[in-house]
């Protein structure tokens, strides 16, 4: 005689907000922003709808918390900086927000949206206010410095030649080169850069490379500015 035992039905993880946040960004990831919709992320989580608005009230609050989950990515803050290693973690932190951002390409476009940070972005960005003080900077100093560094602070910057415009490189420099007489410099500066075909600033530049470039830049600079007093 055989006896069947009935297997224990395996308990559904409970719904939380972390859950239904991750949800959102994983689908953004994929598709988009835009492919983050209640809908999506209910059918994603197994739960109805109007199951997510006990955890996220509206949008707004999605994409809020959806920028929290990106900002939690970031490296922390060095427990300890002086005037010998701000320099250095600025740096890596800067570089670590925007590996954070490559992962997640929306991520920058809704920062921009936002009018109001969150309680974990201002947080992120007070620990590197606080970094730039133990450095050594005053605090009028930091205040340019917070100016200055401006999205990169983040992990991104907004580019100079970017219209968000697919065009074909071929197509480009020909319409360049019917103004190559009235625009001589940016038609030169053109035709001699060497493009990526994956750049975000579309083909034309190396984005990691620029974008070091320009905090490296920004940071000798204020080096300097703190020296002199």
């Amino acid at each position: 005689m055989t006896t069947t035992i009935k297997a224990e039905a395996r308990p559904r993880e409970p719904l939380s907000r972390d859950r239904v946040l991750r949800a959102a960004v994983k689908l953004a990831d994929q598709g988009g922003v835009d492919a983050a919709s209640m809908r999506k992320i209910a059918h994603v989580l197994g739960v109805v709808p109007m199951a997510l608005y006990k955890h996220v009230a509206n949008k707004d609050e999605l994409l809020d918390g959806m920028i929290d989950v990106v900002v939690t990515e970031i490296d922390s803050a060095p427990a300890e900086v002086d005037r010998a290693t701000w320099r250095a973690a600025v740096r890596q932190r800067i570089l670590s927000a925007r590996q954070a951002l490559l992962r997640h390409p929306w991520a920058s476009q809704v920062m921009e949206s936002r009018t109001q940070p969150t309680p974990t972005l201002l947080a992120y960005m007070d620990s590197m206010i606080g970094m730039f003080l133990a450095g050594g900077f005053s605090i009028d100093l930091t205040h340019h410095a917070m100016h200055a560094m401006g999205s990169r602070l983040m992990g991104f910057s907004q580019e100079l030649f970017n219209d968000g415009s697919d065009v074909d490189p071929a197509v480009e420099a020909e319409l360049w080169g019917s103004m190559g007489d009235t625009y001589p410099s940016i038609y030169r500066l053109v035709l001699s850069v060497t493009h990526e075909e994956e750049s975000v600033v579309g083909p034309g530049c190396d984005d990691q490379f620029e974008f070091q470039f320009a905090l490296d830049l920004l940071l000798n600079g204020l080096e300097q500015l703190k020296d002199r007093g």
